[in-house]
């Protein structure tokens, strides 16, 4: 079973989502807070962490080493509900996998983020425990906007996951609510979603045929709304 997380910082839509029982966690970003009109990165994290009980993924922004986990083991004692969010490289480039480890090490939950390729799902697993939940998030909908195919990605990461019980696979950045179903299709473990796909996500189940009727009444509406004449 795919379970959908929720991908937002608004704190209203979080309580509206919270409530649904299709939405099974959180997953945040530093543009979402900033979106969110964050000022206070902590406390307006602790005002999420507070509206829910699920799993809430709240990112490091440092761009070293150092802070990366100074920010990390920081950000893991706002809640027991808290992943800590942390990119594969920093801006530079540079695998953080001395920040993946230290912060696996001390059992700290992990959403390892910004990932696109199996080569970094295999470099991930090597730097962690099999016992301290982790979460890789790969994106599927940035590589498709670059022309790539990300799903052969996602099915070498899921299998090289198997031998890790810790571990789950994420498909980030969704672009249409057929995404969840290939993300069913091939065993991912979690999608993270917008709101406004999760509400499509929530009637599926149309038939062709009333597709067609819903599209053909729209056009006939919208013609007669604009008077068009030929």
């Amino acid at each position: 079973m795919t379970k959908i997380f929720c991908d937002i910082a608004d704190l209203d839509l979080i309580r509206k989502f919270n409530r649904k029982k299709i939405v099974k966690g959180f997953t945040t970003n530093p543009s979402l807070m900033r979106k969110a009109g964050a000022r206070d990165y902590k406390s307006f994290s602790k005002k999420i962490l507070r509206n829910t009980s699920k799993p809430v993924s709240c990112e490091v922004f440092a761009d070293d080493i150092k802070g990366m986990i100074n920010q990390g083991k920081k950000i893991s004692e706002w809640g027991k509900n808290v992943y800590v969010k942390v990119p594969v490289t920093n801006s530079r480039g540079e695998f953080m996998g001395n920040v993946i480890s230290e912060l696996n090490q001390n059992n700290i939950k992990l959403n390892i983020t910004a990932v696109f390729k199996f080569d970094q799902t295999k470099k991930i697993l090597k730097k962690i425990n099999k016992k301290t939940k982790v979460i890789i998030s790969i994106f599927a909908g940035r590589a498709g906007d670059a022309g790539k195919d990300p799903v052969p990605e996602f099915k070498k990461s899921i299998n090289a996951a198997k031998k890790f019980k810790n571990v789950e696979i994420l498909w980030a950045s969704v672009r249409e609510p057929y995404n969840y179903t290939q993300a069913k299709q091939i065993g991912c473990h979690i999608i993270t979603v917008p709101p406004t796909i999760i509400e499509k996500i929530e009637k599926f189940g149309k038939s062709y045929n009333e597709l067609t009727l819903e599209t053909v009444k729209t056009f006939l509406v919208d013609s007669k709304k604009s008077n068009f004449r030929i």
